[in-house]
């Protein structure tokens, strides 16, 4: 039932759901602030409160849009806002993702860095298709036409979104695949031992929840843009609430009781030896190559066809310190300054 003849919404909006997950995303968020403060992990996390905002906006501008069902900007906002959130979320787990890979770098199939510039740059292009594709549909100036390619854009931007995110989980399913057969995630003898796999292994079935997560809702969006505005998930209201209201919220709850940071280092430089168990401060994995050619070319493809040997430090790992040794060492050293 629409609210009245000239609203921007074939149903009368609910004034009560935007309330209810304006208040739990609020809090969700507060409690990933409170998280990344005690992790000190703003590097690595700090999307988690920044998607929490945005949800808690946009719902806030649903609720003012509820009471003003005819009013275009709010309306848009609301709908805007919604739309750039639950990428956010997807940051992180890229984000997430390469810190895993630095932790184990004999196993990453790319250099952990690239996770994040490479599908981070997608989803640059993809939210410029977003913002076009918005921008014609939303103009009161604009023409059939440009409203048709508008749509069209749309439709482009969130299949693209949706192939991205596969192929994020592909990258991760294949890092998962060496780990097995590394034997880091089976069950160890010791105490110590199997903490490390045990790590390993929640953060990894983490990313593959909340991949679940947010794919679900990406087909959400796919389904209701083919669909289009006669649609069954354009004209009812509910499934909004489901897949960007409660799937959502269902992703940033799993990540304030199991954050990911109470399974990994916050420090790059920290990685696990071979035989997992021991943690070492090593040099990090640094590409030498120039920064715009990393761009270009973000998976070395140019280096398979050179000859030069490249520089594992990994291989070296008895030179690197054990993590909390380096500590003692340090402390050692200055100890016999001051004697001298």
């Amino acid at each position: 039932m629409v609210c009245c003849d000239s609203s921007l919404y074939p149903y009368s909006p609910s004034k009560v759901a935007p309330i209810i997950l304006l208040v739990v995303f609020l809090a969700s968020t507060a409690h990933h602030i409170y998280l990344n403060i005690r992790y000190k992990s703003w590097r690595i996390t700090a999307t988690l409160p920044w998607g929490g905002f945005l949800f808690v906006v946009g719902f806030a501008m649903r609720e003012v849009s509820a009471f003003k069902p005819n009013h275009l900007p709010i309306f848009i906002a609301s709908v805007c806002l919604l739309l750039l959130a639950p990428p956010v979320f997807a940051v992180t787990n890229y984000i997430v993702l390469g810190r895993v890979l630095y932790y184990v770098p004999y196993l990453s199939p790319i250099h952990p860095g690239r996770v994040i510039s490479t599908f981070l740059g997608l989803d640059a292009v993809i939210g410029v298709i977003t913002g076009n594709g918005g921008a014609r549909v939303a103009s009161v100036d604009a023409s059939p036409s440009d409203i048709r390619a508008g749509k069209a854009m749309l439709r482009a931007s969130i299949i693209l979104q949706l192939v991205s995110f596969f192929l994020f989980v592909a990258l991760e399913g294949f890092f998962h695949r060496r780990c097995i057969r590394q034997g880091l995630l089976a069950p160890k003898p010791s105490p110590e031992a199997n903490k490390q796999s045990k790590n390993l292994r929640r953060i990894l079935h983490l990313m593959y929840i909340s991949s679940a997560i947010i794919s679900c809702r990406h087909v959400f969006r796919v389904v209701e843009v083919f669909q289009g505005s006669d649609g069954y998930l354009a004209r009812h209201e509910w499934p909004l609430y489901v897949f960007d209201g409660v799937f959502m919220f269902a992703n940033m709850l799993m990540l304030n009781i199991w954050n990911p940071m109470r399974y990994l280092p916050n420090d790059n430089k920290i990685y696990l030896s071979k035989d997992g168990v021991t943690q070492r401060l090593g040099p990090g994995w640094v590409d030498k190559r120039h920064f715009i050619l990393t761009i270009i070319d973000p998976f070395d493809v140019g280096g398979l066809f050179k000859k030069k040997d490249k520089c594992k430090f990994w291989d070296n790992e008895n030179e690197h310190p054990i993590v909390g040794q380096e500590m003692a060492g340090a402390d050692k050293r200055a100890g016999d300054s001051a004697t001298a």
